[in-house]
């Protein structure tokens, strides 16, 4: 029996993040994807996840309280993951918190234009560690 392949994808729930979720999830083949806004999001969703994603508009914000602090305290050695924003400033948080649980991350993608996201999703996902879209 073939193992189903998952993938989280962990938002702060404003729209803009919420698109490129959209976006990432449907470039995601082959893949049963999860999008769960940060405030909603528990330790146990990650767990199962073969791959996973963290996305935000602005840095530190306060619907990763959780999330942070759990990936401070977790180690994720190995485990293939991106992160992606709107902003410089939130990449830099988001890779930042990466680093903390020794997650393998590609480069972190920055959205400018939310109208070419689909295409920079899929040419970003290349990056992504172990990944075999």
């Amino acid at each position: 029996m073939e193992q189903v392949k998952t993938a989280l994808i962990v938002t702060d729930g404003t729209e803009t993040v919420g698109k490129v979720a959209e976006e990432l999830s449907a470039a995601l083949s082959g893949y049963q994807t999860s999008i769960r806004p940060a405030e909603s999001f528990e330790g146990t969703d990650l767990l199962p996840a073969h791959i996973f994603f963290l996305g935000c508009e602005k840095q530190n914000p306060s619907s990763f309280a959780y999330l942070d602090q759990m990936l401070q305290h977790i180690n994720l050695a190995g485990r293939p993951c991106g992160v992606f924003s709107t902003d410089k400033k939130a990449l830099k948080y988001l890779s930042d918190l990466i680093k903390a649980c020794g997650a393998s991350a590609g480069e972190p993608l920055l959205i400018k234009d939310i109208s070419t996201a689909s295409a920079e999703v899929k040419k970003w996902l290349a990056t992504v560690p172990a990944s075999s879209f």
